[in-house]
């Protein structure tokens, strides 16, 4: 009899376990879309009891503060985003098909997000900001490194120029999006903004091969394993 007084107990508390983690799951997905659309310092914790409809004292159970809720969420969009950047490489046709399937997915993203998030991390949350930093610099990098050199294997890119130096200038660029002088000045969404920016930095290395296929899937833009083949 004590033994399934036991065994009754730890199914129950892994059941609680399984109900917590869910709801501070929710909690964080709220806030990553109230970050997303306004920003992270206009959200306050009470937006976001709000949002998940319990109370802020509910919400302080699972963060400390805002700044760890800031982070977890944060992390939690570049982990999304890292896997679809490995599966897009899984299914796409060619190096190009790679490049237009991961900036389809990228407006989808800009879509939806304002461009101050950026500025409000690098000023309130750095920790964040960091994660941001690190991840754009370093996984990002060595996808389009990665990029590069499968285009050019296949004959889609050219092979004179400095593959490090035309990785770190794409890097960059993604820096200037959400620079306020930048965004504040162009009336294009960031979605369209970023979509020229790829454009033009896929038709720099392009060959006479490659330009071929960009516009193939300018024209057919792929959201997923696209049957355009070169």
């Amino acid at each position: 009899m004590e033994t399934l007084k036991v065994e009754k107990v730890s199914i129950v508390s892994h059941r609680n376990m399984e109900d917590e983690n869910e709801h501070k799951v929710h909690i964080r997905n709220q806030a990553l879309q109230l970050f997303m659309r306004y920003g992270a310092r206009s959200v306050s914790m009470d937006d976001i009891a709000s949002a998940v409809g319990s109370s802020k004292k509910t919400i302080y159970q699972y963060y400390t503060d805002k700044d760890q809720l800031v982070g977890d969420a944060i992390e939690k969009a570049l982990s999304d985003n890292c896997l679809q950047c490995k599966t897009y490489h899984q299914i796409a046709d060619n190096a190009v098909h790679e490049g237009f399937l991961a900036i389809e997915q990228t407006s989808e993203l800009f879509r939806n997000m304002n461009p101050v998030l950026i500025n409000d991390l690098k000023k309130y949350h750095p920790r964040a900001y960091r994660k941001f930093l690190d991840y754009k610099n370093e996984f990002i990098y060595d996808v389009i490194v990665a990029n590069i050199k499968w285009g050019i294997e296949e004959g889609l890119y050219r092979d004179d120029f400095d593959i490090d130096i035309i990785a770190q200038f794409r890097v960059g660029s993604i820096d200037i999006l959400f620079m306020p002088e930048f965004y504040s000045k162009v009336k294009e969404g960031m979605f369209l903004i970023q979509q020229e920016v790829f454009y033009f930095f896929l038709h720099g290395m392009a060959t006479p091969k490659g330009l071929k296929l960009i516009e193939k899937y300018k024209k057919h833009k792929p959201k997923n394993n696209s049957d355009a083949k070169d």
